[in-house]
């Protein structure tokens, strides 16, 4: 999901680069530094979005070109996002750095700085979120840190602005970092070799050094390039032979000597004063980590949801919508002109027919999934403004372990509810293949997208609570049972997790709404289109007499098995297109007193552990290639309907509905 769109060519000469731990408020910093026009693409070879704008700083209003990086927490790459950012500060050759970090943890930024350091960068740090850190009471004496580290250090709160004027104004006075980090005598020899011997001339070999001495071999493509190839073969050998003779890891060695300056520095610039973890916010914060009340704290939040989403935009606002407005007021306008402006019956009732654009991908798109999109992102905005997400993702690290997870699955999961095929790429951030993989498979099986969950909560919400509990009941049950089976039978472990906690805050309104307009605009790009085309779709096996064909070759499935009515057919055929539009066709049949409860939940199912749709398969191709793709497709094809068809028996059995 995109947040900007290209508006203009961005070209300055000189170059500015932010780099940032994960979750230190850098993107908001960005939107500050580069104001409207701004292009985001992939950045050469990857599937990781690069952000692009121009700036003028200084005095002089200079004008850079700023590229915002992915969240590192290291140039030594662990990931994808790492790998980028740490090619984007060798390739692009930045005119210098703006480090941001979280100013209530110093200690990781200075890992960074560091780092930075030993690439030759100038650099201007600006501490994020310094209001936080005083509540928290940490102080930090800005001039002193500015000394010991030789750089302008700005004081920021990028939500609010604060500090922004003099970060912008104070850029041009960044230099390249006079704290240098002291590591032993064998790791200066193992540096200074690799200097002279194959990468002299260029600034940053001393960091170059460093992280082939750590081990880093995504650096080998980068320089393969540069050196001839006989000193390329020599580098690699030499490392293989020299890495050999420390007893301790290489990595593990340069980590201690970076952490034993950094506390150096903390214990000389920062004090805690007061009391931490006083505030009644920080109470709260402590609660939704643990299992009590932390559980309870979930359930209170999925209520507020599905009385939010579910009863108030699904029900009062779309009933306005579609009913008073569209029915009464824009489909009798669109089909009058319609009729009188094109005589011919195909042309008119592929625009306001059965199937017609006008009547139903618009009114689909607008009038029923659009209110209750709108909704869940306020929603989920307020939820990821506080601080819960993170929080949430440490209390079910124990459960995600039954599945061969670990917490760090619960953001590309989370994520997943807003849109599943932004959530497939994000499960990048996981750290092995088989992660990777449990997640894209739970993602295509049992995650609905918001429009999708919001359409879902809407068709609940006429029920009884007893069809909500049957439904979230039958997907935690897939939902875990797919996930342990999955951790079982597929090869590889599971990996640590370890998470930056913020603090619980209070959201910013118009941080909220920013996000939501953002990711409103990439929802009507991207859905109405997918709307007609699914619906030209549908029309055509209409008129080509393959929609009912369709319907006779799944009715043992969808009728027999499953019990539904053979038109609901239509909603699982578009569901493949937008699993929203499909299960927008439901809440239509619904509404017209076709679906009886037990149908409404069986459907429902059903539409739930439905195939990925169109989007998320292609990316899921990308991701993890064609065979695994076609697999998770067809496994979550049988898994809905299986699941269906046995709900159906068992609640034809009981009469719970």
């Amino acid at each position: 999901m995109h947040e900007y769109q290209i508006e203009k060519k961005i070209i300055a000469e000189k170059k500015l680069v932010l780099i940032g731990n994960p979750n230190v408020g850098k993107s908001v910093i960005f939107n500050h530094l580069t104001g409207k026009y701004v292009t985001v693409s992939n950045y050469p070879g990857t599937t990781v979005d690069i952000s692009r704008g121009i700036g003028s700083f200084g005095l002089g209003k200079e004008k850079y070109t700023v590229m915002d990086s992915p969240g590192v927490n290291s140039l030594h790459p662990h990931s994808e996002d790492e790998e980028v950012a740490r090619n984007l500060l060798l390739e692009e050759k930045p005119d210098l750095v703006v480090q941001v970090a979280d100013a209530k943890n110093l200690r990781r930024a200075l890992h960074l700085t560091f780092e930075l350091a030993e690439l030759e960068i100038p650099v201007i740090l600006g501490l994020n979120m310094h209001d936080e850190a005083k509540e928290r009471g940490i102080r930090i004496n800005i001039r002193l840190l500015e000394k010991l580290l030789g750089i302008p250090v700005v004081p920021t709160v990028a939500i609010t602005g604060d500090g922004i004027g003099e970060l912008k104004n104070r850029i041009p006075e960044a230099k390249i970092p006079n704290k240098k980090v002291r590591y032993s005598p064998e790791i200066e020899e193992f540096v200074k070799r690799i200097e002279i011997d194959f990468l002299s001339g260029e600034r940053g070999n001393r960091g170059i050094g460093l992280m082939l001495l750590a081990g880093d071999m995504t650096l080998y493509p980068y320089l393969n390039k540069k050196l001839k190839k006989d000193k390329f073969d020599r580098l690699l050998t030499f490392l293989e032979e020299e890495r050999k003779g420390f007893v301790h890891s290489p990595d593990w060695l340069v980590f201690n000597y970076r952490e034993r300056e950094a506390i150096e520095i903390i214990s000389q610039v920062q004090e805690i004063v007061g009391k931490i973890y006083s505030s009644l916010a920080e109470k709260l914060g402590k609660w939704t980590m643990r299992p009590f009340p932390g559980y309870l704290i979930l359930l209170a939040v999925i209520y507020l949801m599905y009385k939010f989403v579910g009863e108030f935009a699904a029900g009062t606002i779309v009933n306005f919508l579609e009913e008073k407005i569209f029915q009464q007021w824009i489909n009798p306008f669109f089909t009058k002109i319609v009729v009188s402006t094109f005589p011919l019956k195909f042309i008119q009732e592929f625009l306001v027919g059965e199937y017609g654009i006008f009547t139903m991908a618009l009114t689909y798109a607008l009038a029923i999934i659009f209110p209750i999109v709108t909704a869940f992102f306020l929603f989920f905005g307020l939820l990821e403004d506080s601080g819960y997400l993170p929080r949430l993702s440490v209390m079910l690290d124990r459960v995600f372990r039954l599945m061969g997870l670990n917490g760090k699955a619960v953001l590309p999961m989370v994520l997943g509810l807003g849109c599943d095929t932004m959530a497939v790429l994000s499960a990048r951030i996981l750290d092995t293949k088989k992660e990777r993989l449990i997640v894209s498979i739970l993602l295509a099986l049992a995650v609905p997208c918001s429009a999708q969950l919001g359409v879902i909560l809407a068709m609940l919400g006429g029920l009884s609570w007893k069809a909500t509990v049957i439904w979230l009941g039958v997907i935690i049950f897939f939902l875990v049972s797919v996930g342990w089976l999955s951790a079982k039978i597929l090869p590889g472990i599971t990996t640590p997790f370890f998470v930056e906690i913020p603090p619980i805050r209070r959201p910013s309104m118009s941080n909220i709404l920013a996000k939501v307009k953002m990711r409103l605009v990439w929802y009507l790009k991207e859905a109405v289109p997918l709307f007609i085309l699914g619906t030209l779709v549908l029309f055509l096996m209409n008129k080509l007499k393959i929609l009912n064909l369709t319907k006779y070759l799944m009715s043992p499935v969808v009728v027999h098995w499953a019990g539904l009515p053979v038109k609901t057919t239509e909603a699982f055929i578009v569901g493949f297109l937008r699993r929203d539009y499909g299960a927008a066709g439901l809440y239509a049949l619904a509404k017209e007193g076709l679906l009886n409860p037990q149908q409404i939940v069986v459907s429902l199912v059903i539409i739930t552990l439905f195939v990925p749709c169109l989007a998320q398969f292609l990316v899921t191709i990308r991701e993890r290639g064609l065979k695994t793709a076609a697999a998770i497709f067809f496994f979550t094809l049988f898994i809905a309907f299986f699941a269906g068809g046995l709900l159906n028996f068992i609640l034809s059995w009981v009469k719970i509905i």
